[in-house]
């Protein structure tokens, strides 16, 4: 996924795909207009070296509206409906009333997704996952700041529904619902899923050295 420069909202994902380590990358299918966080990226805790990050440019932190630059493999993947994803290989959780994303930084569930009426709640923020505008009706779990998850380095970073075209996100990868769904039929946990997320000027300079493609 490239972006212009750090502050871009707008981007482009493209998928990538080889059989072999020491196989070239190829392209599959057509690249996809995404919207990023209202403010832009910044360097996130994923599959990235820590010492990515050059001095001066940003990072990212609860609630300040950036999409994580760098490496992160992809969880779960969640539907309101699983029957609309049929086939789909990836681990599936079905989204419920009950079920939410904790975002408050004093919680041992900090950046966890689960059940309210199942877990002692110890936490007063928490994003609702079954939401009446649908932006979650299809996604993915993006892997930032987990295992263990520091407290405000960001949290509930997934890839889902987009507003509109072009609306900013609060920090996640939003994109068409069709394009969004058939991503998640698309995924194959078997191949490791990643998510590479850069402004352009920071995928030149990775590009070689991580084998991206």
């Amino acid at each position: 996924m490239l972006a212009a420069d750090w502050d871009s909202v707008p981007a482009t994902l493209q998928r990538y795909a080889r059989q072999e380590d020491s196989q070239p990358w190829r392209p599959v299918g057509e690249p996809i207009a995404v919207s990023l966080g209202r403010s832009g990226q910044g360097w996130g805790r994923g599959l990235h070296p820590a010492d990515a990050p050059l001095a001066g440019e940003p990072d990212k932190h609860e609630g300040d509206g950036r999409a994580p630059t760098g490496m992160y493999a992809l969880g779960n993947i969640f539907a309101y409906d699983p029957r609309e994803v049929p086939g789909a290989d990836m681990p599936l959780v079905a989204v419920t009333p009950d079920l939410v994303c904790v975002d408050d930084v004093a919680s041992r569930h900090y950046n966890t997704i689960l059940s309210n009426s199942t877990t002692a709640v110890d936490w007063t923020s928490a994003e609702a996952m079954l939401r009446e505008d649908g932006l979650y009706r299809y996604g993915v779990v993006v892997a930032h700041n987990q295992t263990p998850a520091q407290p405000g380095d960001g949290s509930c970073i997934f890839m889902h529904v987009a507003r509109g075209p072009g609306a900013p996100t609060a920090g996640c990868t939003a994109m068409d619902q069709e394009a969004i769904r058939h991503l998640l039929l698309w995924l194959n946990p078997t191949a490791d899923p990643v998510l590479a997320q850069f402004p352009r000027t920071v995928y030149e300079r990775v590009r070689q050295a991580w084998q991206l493609p």
